[in-house]
Protein backbone atom coordinates (compact mmCIF):
# COMPACT_ATOMS: atom_id res chain seq x y z
CA UNK A 1 0.00 0.00 0.00
CA UNK A 2 2.93 2.89 1.15
CA UNK A 3 4.36 1.93 -2.42
CA UNK A 4 1.24 2.03 -4.49
CA UNK A 5 0.91 5.73 -2.64
CA UNK A 6 4.91 6.80 -3.30
CA UNK A 7 4.59 6.70 -7.17
CA UNK A 8 1.97 8.89 -7.69
CA UNK A 9 2.99 11.23 -5.05
CA UNK A 10 6.65 11.06 -6.81
CA UNK A 11 5.12 11.48 -10.33
CA UNK A 12 3.12 14.96 -9.08
CA UNK A 13 6.23 16.18 -7.34
CA UNK A 14 8.42 15.84 -9.97
CA UNK A 15 5.55 17.58 -12.87
CA UNK A 16 5.10 20.01 -10.79
CA UNK A 17 9.02 21.26 -10.45
CA UNK A 18 8.81 20.78 -14.25
CA UNK A 19 6.35 22.96 -14.53
CA UNK A 20 7.68 26.63 -15.50
CA UNK A 21 7.43 29.04 -12.74
CA UNK A 22 6.19 32.54 -14.39
CA UNK A 23 6.95 35.63 -11.71
CA UNK A 24 4.56 38.32 -11.90
CA UNK A 25 6.22 41.18 -14.07
CA UNK A 26 5.40 44.90 -13.20
CA UNK A 27 7.23 47.82 -15.60
CA UNK A 28 8.45 50.17 -12.85
CA UNK A 29 9.58 54.24 -13.33
CA UNK A 30 12.16 56.14 -10.79
CA UNK A 31 9.30 57.40 -8.25
CA UNK A 32 10.42 61.47 -9.27
CA UNK A 33 9.08 60.77 -13.06
CA UNK A 34 5.35 62.23 -13.41
CA UNK A 35 4.39 59.08 -15.23
CA UNK A 36 1.52 57.09 -12.89
CA UNK A 37 -0.35 54.66 -15.51
CA UNK A 38 0.39 53.03 -18.61
CA UNK A 39 -0.70 50.25 -20.70
CA UNK A 40 1.91 47.30 -21.27
CA UNK A 41 1.49 48.09 -25.22
CA UNK A 42 2.63 51.76 -24.29
CA UNK A 43 5.74 50.82 -22.46
CA UNK A 44 6.92 48.25 -25.33
CA UNK A 45 7.39 51.54 -27.95
CA UNK A 46 10.48 52.32 -25.58
CA UNK A 47 12.18 49.07 -25.62
CA UNK A 48 11.49 48.94 -29.26
CA UNK A 49 13.07 52.63 -30.10
CA UNK A 50 10.04 53.90 -31.37
CA UNK A 51 9.82 57.03 -28.40
CA UNK A 52 12.48 58.73 -26.27
CA UNK A 53 10.60 59.91 -23.92
CA UNK A 54 11.98 57.07 -21.38
CA UNK A 55 14.87 55.27 -21.25
CA UNK A 56 14.66 51.67 -21.63
CA UNK A 57 16.60 49.70 -18.47
CA UNK A 58 16.80 45.78 -19.73
CA UNK A 59 17.65 42.98 -18.07
CA UNK A 60 20.52 40.45 -18.83
CA UNK A 61 20.39 38.88 -22.68
CA UNK A 62 18.94 35.58 -22.96
CA UNK A 63 17.30 35.58 -19.14
CA UNK A 64 13.85 34.09 -18.61
CA UNK A 65 12.70 37.16 -17.54
CA UNK A 66 13.88 39.36 -20.55
CA UNK A 67 11.97 36.76 -23.04
CA UNK A 68 9.13 36.45 -21.46
CA UNK A 69 8.73 40.57 -21.03
CA UNK A 70 9.35 40.18 -25.00
CA UNK A 71 6.48 37.50 -24.97
CA UNK A 72 4.15 39.20 -23.05
CA UNK A 73 4.41 42.94 -23.55
CA UNK A 74 6.54 43.45 -27.46
CA UNK A 75 4.74 40.50 -28.57
CA UNK A 76 8.05 39.44 -29.94
CA UNK A 77 10.83 36.92 -29.75
CA UNK A 78 14.32 38.13 -28.36
CA UNK A 79 15.85 37.94 -32.37
CA UNK A 80 12.70 39.82 -33.25
CA UNK A 81 13.57 42.84 -31.00
CA UNK A 82 17.26 42.63 -31.76
CA UNK A 83 16.26 42.75 -35.72
CA UNK A 84 14.40 45.95 -34.97
CA UNK A 85 17.35 47.52 -32.90
CA UNK A 86 19.94 46.24 -35.31
CA UNK A 87 18.08 48.11 -37.73
CA UNK A 88 17.59 51.34 -35.15
CA UNK A 89 21.42 51.56 -35.10
CA UNK A 90 22.65 50.81 -38.76
CA UNK A 91 20.54 53.92 -39.87
CA UNK A 92 21.66 55.98 -36.87
CA UNK A 93 17.60 56.63 -35.36
CA UNK A 94 18.52 54.56 -31.86
CA UNK A 95 21.13 53.06 -29.60
CA UNK A 96 20.84 50.19 -27.57
CA UNK A 97 19.51 50.06 -23.85
CA UNK A 98 22.08 49.58 -20.50
CA UNK A 99 21.66 45.91 -19.83
CA UNK A 100 21.75 44.46 -15.98
CA UNK A 101 22.29 41.01 -14.45
CA UNK A 102 19.14 41.43 -12.24
CA UNK A 103 15.99 43.09 -11.15
CA UNK A 104 17.95 44.46 -8.30
CA UNK A 105 20.63 45.92 -10.58
CA UNK A 106 17.85 47.08 -12.83
CA UNK A 107 16.01 48.58 -9.70
CA UNK A 108 18.98 50.66 -8.74
CA UNK A 109 19.31 51.75 -12.49
CA UNK A 110 15.88 52.87 -12.59
CA UNK A 111 16.18 54.71 -9.11
CA UNK A 112 18.80 56.26 -10.29
CA UNK A 113 17.32 57.63 -12.96
CA UNK A 114 14.12 60.16 -13.79
CA UNK A 115 13.34 59.22 -16.76
CA UNK A 116 14.36 55.20 -16.87
CA UNK A 117 11.90 52.77 -17.20
CA UNK A 118 13.22 48.81 -16.95
CA UNK A 119 10.49 45.61 -15.67
CA UNK A 120 11.56 43.63 -12.79
CA UNK A 121 9.72 40.83 -10.90
CA UNK A 122 6.75 42.35 -8.40
CA UNK A 123 8.40 40.27 -5.92
CA UNK A 124 11.83 42.72 -5.92
CA UNK A 125 9.09 45.91 -5.90
CA UNK A 126 10.86 48.24 -2.93
CA UNK A 127 9.83 52.04 -2.75
CA UNK A 128 12.93 52.69 -4.66
CA UNK A 129 10.77 52.14 -7.89
CA UNK A 130 7.09 53.16 -9.02
CA UNK A 131 4.99 50.90 -10.93
CA UNK A 132 3.29 52.44 -13.64
CA UNK A 133 2.08 49.22 -15.48
CA UNK A 134 1.72 45.43 -14.42
CA UNK A 135 2.50 42.92 -17.01
CA UNK A 136 -0.80 40.26 -17.61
Amino acid sequence: MKRQLRLPALLLAVAASAAPAHAELVIVVNPQNPASKMFPSQAAQFFLGGSVLFTPIEQAEGSAIRAEFYKKVLEKEPSQVQAVWSKLIFTGKGKLPKEFKSSAEVKKAVGANVNAIGYIEKAALDDSVKVVAIVP
